[in-house]
């Protein structure tokens, strides 16, 4: 039997956003944790000034241009009003969420699944359908480099540092590259299943992984050891974030529920109930407010084109 404490949070709050046709692939707060943007199957993006206790009229931002779904999108992590989406239209777009404007945008050769930022803001990597990793230099928004891998690649990330980058497989595998050369460093051994998720704890300490075999693993980055496992969910994980402290970690599949569990000891602390599929999780950077997007549909069976927030304050 699992013990059950009372749980450290308090003060929950929860309040929807709506505004999306379609349903939200995506989801990501800007740097100052101020803005939340959404990327939707309708073929925009939305910005959203987010007040961490603000219970007023929201205002958004739509971002109009690509001719397929944003399936994902990150901001700049130097600059809280740049942001860069990735689309099925085969281009990624920089805006100005001041404006809403495109100020760049990069023709690559796939439909574009992935898009993360290096954390010096010098950086965009992105991945497409293809299997293929482009490389943008952001300044120019020109292509440094490109990869095609021969196994499946789930998702894309760097370390804090900026030396190493991860790719998820299909073959439960997490390859460990050296940045800027994308040499191999290592082959890690996940999960018995594909490996879809990767997220770094913003501490530097560990990375998690999310599989097909229902479980999230969590790696000591700097010995590429695996110290536990979160074995809550069923389905296999779609999406994983670490909070801002690096003490929570979020996961979400198609369980009807998202798991919140301490890091350290890996006992869940909270599950968020929710009445669909999740596709996109993510804390915001300085304050313990958690976005997630799913595959919400009204009574009618259409898709609703929300995200939610969730929030809460630790007992200290």
């Amino acid at each position: 039997m699992e013990e059950t404490t009372a749980s450290p949070l308090k003060n929950l709050h929860s309040r929807e956003y709506q505004g999306h046709k379609k349903k939200v692939h995506s989801v990501a707060w800007n740097c100052a944790g101020t803005k939340l943007a959404s990327g939707s199957v309708d073929q925009t993006a939305r910005l959203w000034h987010i007040e961490p206790h603000g219970y007023g009229k929201v205002k958004d931002i739509e971002l109009k241009g690509h001719t397929d779904s944003v399936d994902q999108l990150c901001w700049d992590p130097k600059h809280p009003d740049l942001i860069a989406t990735a689309s099925g239209d085969k281009t990624v777009r920089l805006w100005d969420a001041r404006t809403g404007k495109c100020s760049q945008q990069a023709e690559l050769s796939g439909e574009n699944i992935n898009i993360t930022y290096k954390p010096d803001g010098s950086h965009i990597a992105v991945g497409n359908r293809d299997d293929e990793l482009t490389i943008l230099d952001v300044r120019k928004f020109k292509p440094i480099h490109k990869r095609k891998f021969n196994y499946e690649v789930n998702e894309i990330a760097w370390n804090m540092k900026g030396d190493m980058f991860f790719l998820t497989t299909g073959n439960g595998t997490v390859e460990v590259l050296s940045y800027p050369s994308l040499r191999p460093l290592e082959t890690l051994m996940a999960h018995t299943a594909g490996c879809y998720c990767i997220a770094i704890d913003p501490v530097g300490r560990y990375f998690a992984v999310g599989s097909a075999d229902s479980l999230v693993s969590l790696w000591d980055i700097s010995e590429m050891l695996c110290v536990r496992t979160f074995t809550k969910l069923e389905w296999p994980v779609r999406t994983i974030s670490f909070n801002h402290t690096g003490d929570y970690i979020a996961s979400a599949s198609e369980d009807l529920f998202i798991d919140i569990s301490n890091v350290q000891t890996g006992r869940t602390v909270h599950q968020i109930p929710c009445r669909a599929a999740m596709n996109s999780v993510e804390w915001n950077p300085k304050y313990n407010l958690l976005a997630y997007a799913g595959d919400d549909k009204n009574k009618y069976q259409a898709d609703e084109g929300v995200f939610r927030i969730f929030g809460f304050e630790t007992a200290s």
